[in-house]
């Protein structure tokens, strides 16, 4: 009998213990993805496309100003020959540049191409788009050197842009599909999907957005997921707000804990405003990309049915209106930076802009002066393109 009740308590211990277990462990990652994705839905949906159509149609400004300057560009060109690589060797600032510049090149051309055959009709612009995408899914098996990662990010934000205006608006048909897809799968989404914990936010938060789109053109959930959960672990330690305390957040899975080590990682700067991001004190363009995947992964995020605004506006928000008032011409203070930043915040204003204040009507008068002194926004040549044509002023 004592047997028997010293076997019993031994089982209600190990129960117990394991119960405590399971209620310590982490909570279970929340779903992001939709039941279904939306097609197309890749930063532009439908109806932003067909709102934006008709502006131009209309001869309305700033569309019109816009897609002229698209259409004037090399990358609407229907004589540009693909130049795709098997494998592609970018090394730190793509020194080597082995196919770098060609593949980031290469993405925003069938993305161009891609809108041009939206706006116009003219097949001629989607065949283009298809040829430029099976050239490099015919091709390409690699990223190599240290930038492999965010190359990746580069060019994988910008595939999924295309292929979606493609295979779900153009009616011609599309047989190399499913290679394409493929190419992102094992090519592109294991470059991107683990994220770059350690490195300059601009990094993870373009790989974000690179594993983001890939996962809808995948009509994956998985991936969809797990993107979703390192952007709303990324987005807190990239831009501060004064309710993280004294310091901001450290990035998710990172060594980066100590005091020390957090002021290190931003540049040096021991002092933190609302706004202030992660790269401010490097320069202002390698932050405005960071700001800039933040604002795409939430559009698309919106398109599917899964808002993140509402999770990360107010960082967007204050990171927009810091950045825009010194390229405004407000005084650098002597805190921020040892009073000097290098500017150059560049064209990556209009998609959130668009989101935060004309659709939730929030007032950004610093962001609004200098989304539309900068209009049309062009390409940077590395995946932020043609947002003006698309996101101005879009309800849709």
């Amino acid at each position: 009998m004592a047997r028997t009740r010293t076997a019993l308590l031994s089982v209600l211990a190990l129960l117990a213990g394991l119960l405590s277990l399971q209620l310590s462990g982490p909570a279970p990652r929340a779903t992001a993805a939709p039941a279904a994705f939306t097609h197309p839905g890749v930063l532009v949906s439908r109806a932003q496309l067909d709102y934006a159509r008709s502006k131009v149609q209309a001869d309305q400004q700033p569309w019109k100003a816009a897609y002229d300057d698209m259409m004037g560009s090399s990358y609407a060109s229907l004589s540009r020959t693909p130049r795709p690589r098997a494998v592609v060797e970018c090394g730190s600032s793509s020194n080597p540049n082995h196919g770098c510049t060609e593949e980031r090149q290469d993405a925003i051309a069938a993305y161009t191409d891609a809108l041009a055959w939206y706006f116009t009709r003219d097949s001629k612009y989607a065949k283009k788009s298809i040829e430029i995408m099976d050239a490099w899914s015919s091709t390409i098996t690699d990223h190599t050197n240290s930038n492999a990662p965010l190359q990746s990010g580069w060019s994988g934000a910008t595939w999924p842009r295309a292929a979606e205006i493609i295979k779900y608006t153009y009616d011609g048909g599309w047989p190399g599909a499913g290679r394409f897809a493929t190419m992102l799968r094992n090519v592109y989404l294991p470059e991107v999907i683990n994220g770059a914990a350690t490195k300059n936010g601009n990094w993870e938060l373009v790989m974000t957005e690179a594993a983001i789109g890939i996962a809808v053109f995948l009509d994956d959930r998985s991936a969809y997921d797990k993107a979703v959960s390192t952007y709303l672990d990324r987005v807190p330690a990239y831009v501060y707000l004064t309710g993280d305390g004294d310091l901001p957040k450290p990035p998710a899975d990172s060594s980066i804990d100590t005091e020390a080590e957090i002021i290190k990682y931003w540049q040096g700067q021991s002092t933190f405003a609302d706004g202030l991001a992660q790269e401010t004190c490097r320069d202002f363009g390698h932050t405005g990309w960071g700001i800039a995947s933040i604002a795409d992964i939430a559009e698309t995020s919106r398109i599917q049915g899964q808002d993140l605004y509402p999770k990360i506006q107010d960082r967007l928000r204050y990171a927009l209106g810091f950045h825009t008032a010194y390229e405004n011409g407000t005084t650098v203070p002597s805190w921020l930076c040892g009073g000097t930043v290098k500017k150059g915040l560049d064209q990556v204003t209009e998609v959130g802009f668009n989101a935060l204040h004309n659709r939730l009507g929030i007032s950004m008068s610093n962001t609004q002066k200098y989304t539309e002194a900068h209009r049309p926004s062009g390409t940077d040549n590395y995946f932020n393109a043609w947002t003006t044509l698309t996101h101005a002023d879009n309800p849709s």
